[in-house]
């Protein structure tokens, strides 16, 4: 089983569609959707839910009433301001699940219990089964969300004997992003000609590297600034980083998306045509460093 994974260093490169349409061409596989602060990918696939998992990470503290005296000895201890001074109700979203409330209270009426961050879902599309994730809202510790996600598609590809796992990872450098590309085999990174992206492709790269992972370039929307185009394909040069496409400004993208589709579904003798080039070399790259680990 090979894991594939597709990021970018900021939000809104493409990253998404690209990924919804390698999985058109490389179907069936397992999608794995680990952008779960912002994930999108069930916009295009049109998943049927089969099952529901709560997620729960870290600790949030409760006051039960009845048990409370209201010395205010948690008001005093908390850092955070997190117990309501005059009803000694916790606020959630303050709430650090510290324990020092828990610690101090002489009745016992202060508890840490686990805290909801979200959901996980195991759906079926259309290019194969899908696993991805809602965090409630001001939820944090998505990396190990990402992580849950991860797993439980690396089981599922065992289970159903299919050679690929698809990630449409987290953007940045951050905790999601990390585990979204543990334990990956080749990612791609979607890249525009801008400034800024330029910045953040240099750092994702470094972290490719970090990790061992085979990474390659795919510039969307290269003709948008010719010139910043050409650094992007200078930088890619200089540090090693395989430029496998570049795909220019394609009204097929946005039009995709209305009609709930992926791109090379659009548009298969074109579009799809150059992500299943794009989907040979990564799957070519896997490969290679498949048989590099297992002989050293």
């Amino acid at each position: 089983m090979r894991q594939i994974v597709v990021i970018s260093g900021k939000g809104g490169t493409g990253k998404t569609s690209v990924t919804a349409g390698l999985a058109t061409v490389a179907a069936p596989l397992v999608l794995a959707d680990c952008d779960v602060d912002a994930a999108d990918l069930h916009l295009v696939l049109s998943p049927e839910k089969r099952e529901i998992h709560d997620f729960t990470s870290g600790a949030l503290a409760s006051v039960d009433p009845d048990l409370c005296t209201g010395c205010g000895a948690c008001v005093q201890a908390c850092r955070y301001g997190a117990v309501d001074p005059e009803t000694f109700a916790i606020r959630p979203e303050h709430c650090e699940g510290c324990g020092a409330c828990e610690f101090v209270c002489p009745a016992g009426a202060a508890r840490l219990s686990p805290r909801h961050c979200g959901q996980w879902f195991v759906s079926e599309t259309r290019l194969g089964p899908l696993i991805h994730a809602e965090l409630a809202a001001g939820a944090e510790n998505s990396g190990k969300l990402v992580s849950a996600v991860r797993a439980k598609s690396a089981e599922l590809a065992g289970e159903r004997g299919l050679s690929h796992v698809l990630v449409d990872g987290s953007p940045g450098i951050g905790c999601p992003v990390i585990a979204s590309l543990t334990g990956a085999d080749a990612a791609l990174l979607v890249a525009e000609p801008t400034v800024s992206a330029l910045h953040d492709l240099s750092r994702v790269a470094r972290l490719l590297d970090h990790f061992r992972i085979p990474g390659m370039v795919l510039l969307n929307k290269c003709d948008v600034h010719p010139g910043q185009a050409g650094r992007v394909r200078a930088f890619c040069s200089e540090s090693g980083l395989p430029l496998v496409g570049e795909l220019p400004v394609n009204p097929f993208f946005v039009e995709a998306q209305l009609k709930g589709l992926s791109v090379a579904e659009l548009d298969p003798s074109g579009l799809g045509a150059e992500l299943a080039a794009i989907w040979e070399r990564l799957n070519a790259a896997a490969e290679e460093r498949v048989k590099a680990a297992a002989a050293t």
